[in-house]
């Protein structure tokens, strides 16, 4: 074998550990692509494109994250049913009021690649607005961000 060979990751052999992230008064997008990198496993020295060599992460306290400038009010989350009349648009302040899961779940998942192994990578994702989780039997690592 040639010594400047790259090696190339194969999904059996990546061993995939579990992190905890405590999402207190942190900047919502820097959180974010933080987290989107640990997910796509881009902070290993033998990081693979096409295999997903990533992370678990469990956020919590997703209720607390913040948003720089007046993005609290200008922020909108739109969904669309596909019929007519069926656009909805919810502000950033009462989506966290509501579900401040969603909101860290949506800026993390921006941040991944849309397709199959988007797909595979958001499935290591779990976000909890409060302090509390329920994998303390991964033994999970803090992760400071």
């Amino acid at each position: 074998m040639n010594a400047n060979a790259t090696k190339m990751a194969k999904s059996q052999e990546v061993e995939h550990k579990w992190f905890v992230v405590d999402a207190t008064d942190k900047v919502l997008g820097r959180l974010a692509t933080e987290v989107a990198t640990i997910l796509r496993g881009k902070n290993k020295p033998f990081f693979t494109p096409h295999v997903d060599c990533g992370d678990y992460v469990v956020i919590v306290n997703a209720d607390k994250v913040k948003l720089t400038g007046k993005k609290l009010d200008q922020k909108v989350y739109k969904t669309f049913s596909g019929y007519p009349g069926g656009l909805k648009e919810v502000t950033y302040r009462r989506m966290m009021q509501e579900k401040p899961e969603v909101v860290v779940y949506h800026a993390v998942r921006g941040m991944v690649p849309h397709g199959p192994l988007g797909d595979a990578v958001m499935k290591k994702l779990r976000v909890y607005s409060g302090p509390d989780h329920p994998h303390a039997a991964q033994q999970p690592e803090e992760l400071s961000i």
